[in-house]
Formats: structure tokens, sequence, C-alpha cells
């Protein structure tokens, strides 16, 4: 079932931070950008820990929400690296739809060559996919492509949307393609993930000991994870530079509109 979202970025004065949710420890870095804007952001690779961070920034103030980050790609077109602004999250309660408006801004400013020169071929409208678990296989990223015509997929999305609604606050999603649809991802990519969102060298490596003929789709993976991290880059100097992430005001009586 749809979750409408009500309000949407408006053009009054506001001095609430917006929520950038991410799910690492490296995409966090990421989003804090140069400091020159209010932004807060929270992380965690485990849902009920991302759940309690977000909720402690929001009783602190919040204009509004955007989720921001990595994803698995879904659409077998897209190559690591690939930037996808979300129309809608199709999660596991149904779908969430973004906020027009401030999907319209985020899209301009990454396709504004002023402000990210090189990166406008590589974003790509459309719907998101959010998931509880990891999709590993190539099987599984297909079927979700199917039964979705989502572009990509994280694990963060639909917690942000459902937490945005919830609070009568604008939602977004911003985020770069890691591991694209035909590629199975080996046990040792998740194997160091810990719960807060930080990664633990061991754990990667035992996998590898245990199994070594995992080395080259982990070399391959580790080439996806420096294109997608050199777009977030560039997406989050865009943003900045246009002045995305600085919320003037919500207008909560006309939903799917605003400055």
């Amino acid at each position: 079932m749809p979750v409408s979202m009500m309000p949407s970025v408006g053009t009054g004065a506001s001095s609430l931070p917006v929520i950038v949710v991410t799910g690492m420890a490296f995409e966090a870095r990421i989003a804090r950008g140069d400091g020159s804007e209010r932004v807060e952001v929270v992380y965690a690779a485990r849902a009920d820990l991302l759940e309690r961070a977000l909720n402690a920034a929001l009783a602190r103030g919040a204009a509004g929400i955007v989720s921001f980050g990595t994803a698995g790609g879904l659409a077998p077109d897209l190559e690591p690296g690939a930037l996808i602004v979300a129309d809608a999250v199709h999660g596991p309660s149904g779908r969430i739809d973004t906020d027009r408006q401030w999907a319209q801004r985020i899209a301009a400013a990454v396709t504004d060559r002023r402000m990210a020169e090189g990166l406008a071929g590589r974003v790509r409208r459309g719907a998101m996919a959010a998931v509880a678990a990891p999709l590993i296989t190539a099987e599984d990223k297909r079927a979700l492509h199917e039964s979705t015509g989502a572009l990509a997929v994280d694990m963060e999305s639909h917690i942000a949307g459902a937490t945005a609604a919830a609070h009568g606050l604008p939602f977004a999603v911003c985020r770069a393609v890691v591991d694209p649809a035909w590629r199975t991802l080996p046990p040792a990519a998740t194997a160091g993930l810990r719960d807060d969102g930080s990664t633990a060298l061991g754990p990667i490596l035992r996998e590898l000991l245990r199994q070594p003929s995992q080395l080259g789709a982990l070399l391959r993976l580790a080439a996806d994870a420096r294109a997608a991290r050199t777009t977030l880059i560039e997406a989050r100097n865009a943003l900045g530079k246009g002045g995305v992430l600085r919320i003037t005001g919500v207008d909560n009586d006309a939903p799917g509109k605003g400055a």
C-alpha cells in the first residue's frame, strides 16, 4: 500500500537540519560533506540500531530525511557508479513515495555540469527497492527487479521513508550502485560488516582463507566499490553546491508541491 508524503519542501525559514540516513561508516563520512550545511548523519547496518539513531536525531528536530549511500543494482543495464535519484521506494510494507520537488532539485544538482562535471551521464530516475537482508545472488536481484521494476536496492531507504512519513517530513533518496545486477556477491563481501556499519578485516580474511577462490570476485567488487564511492563523493559535492540539503521550510497544505 502506498505511503503518501503530505509535506513538501517549501519557502518558509527553517533552522532545522536535514537527517541523512545511511548504512555504513564510509558512506556516513561522505554524507557529512564539508560542514557548511546543517546535516545530521545517522548510520548503522542493523535495522534496530538505525531506527534508534534516527529517532534520537528526530527528537532534536529535522527539516527532512534523505537516504544516501550505496545500493545493489537491479536493472541489468546499470553499471557500478550509476546514481539513482528515486521517485519511490518499494519496501517490506509497500510503496513509499519520495517528495517530488525535492527529488527534482536533487536530480537538477547532480546533472548540472557546473556542479558535477561528468556525473550527469550516470544519473537515473526511477524506483528503489529496500530489503531487510543483503541481496546476494544475481537470481535474487533479477526476481526483485521483475516484481518491483526497481532500479536498485538497499537496506535503509524503507526505514528512512517510513519514518519520514510517520513524522510528516519530506523524504528523498540518492544512491550509487556498487554491485551490478549480474554480479553474485562472494561470502567474504559481507563477512566483515559490523552491526554499527563499520567493517572488520579479520572476518573477511578468515573467509578468504576458508575459500581462497573468492579472491577474484572480491577484487571485482572492490573495483565496483571504488566506482560507487567516486560517484557518491561527486554527488555529495553537487548537493552541497546546489544547496539541496538546505530545506527552507515545509508546506503542510500542499501535498507533492514545493519550492
